[in-house]
């Protein structure tokens, strides 16, 4: 079976309905341009969106974690609850063109600091602007924008806070950024768009722990 197989039965349907699986309803991202990131943002701060234009306002956000590892397996972004995802296609960006691939390939995003995220583009450029104010205010005592920025959402005084957060480059603009851990860490994800059979798009789901249909 390959993925987008697996991912057109785990998620066509308004719900997620398997044992391995445990599903949270997490917040709601703002999308303003309907160009979307997604990214370990840590080390790909200038991705490029995806080629789908994507529609515009605050949706629904997913996190779907396995079960046994208590790992997150995939990220959903629900942009329309009253229809079914019936067909499903690979996540491009720029010049990427599914012809491209072999048997078993993806094209995806890479993973180096256990973290992804998706985020409008013009939310990815209030970040990067965050992160130019802050590296000019703090010169030598900057200390990237993880430990600026990310970390105080993920961990506290008494240690871990949770496996993903929501968090606004600037409080006074609706920009929001959905950051999450990736599965087992490192690696590379790809993303899934799911369509409604006159083609609207529905569903955006990364996938990090592949889980099985029989």
């Amino acid at each position: 079976m390959t993925h987008i197989e697996n991912i057109k039965k785990l998620f066509s349907r308004d719900f997620v309905e398997n044992p391995l699986l445990e599903t949270y309803e997490v917040g709601e991202i703002h999308i303003s341009s309907g160009q979307i990131v997604a990214s370990d943002v840590l080390i790909m701060p200038d991705k490029y969106a995806f080629n789908q234009e994507f529609p515009k306002g605050d949706f629904t956000v997913l996190i779907h974690k396995e079960r046994e590892s208590n790992c997150v397996a995939y990220a959903e972004i629900v942009f329309d609850k009253d229809q079914l995802a019936e067909n499903w296609t690979l996540a491009l960006c720029d010049d990427q063109d599914l012809k491209d691939l072999k048997e078993g390939e993806i094209f995806g995003y890479p993973v180096e600091s256990g973290m992804g995220s998706f985020m409008d583009k013009d939310a990815q450029t209030a970040l990067n602007n965050l992160e130019q104010e802050l590296f000019h205010k703090k010169g030598a005592d900057f200390m990237g924008i993880y430990e600026e920025f990310f970390h105080s959402h993920f961990f506290d005084e008494n240690g871990a806070i949770d496996q993903f957060a929501f968090l606004k480059p600037y409080d006074n603009k609706s920009e929001n950024i959905v950051a999450f851990e990736t599965g087992y860490g490192e690696g590379f994800y790809a993303t899934y768009i799911g369509y409604s059979k006159d083609n609207q798009v529905v569903k955006l789901i990364s996938e990090f722990i592949e889980i099985g249909m029989d």
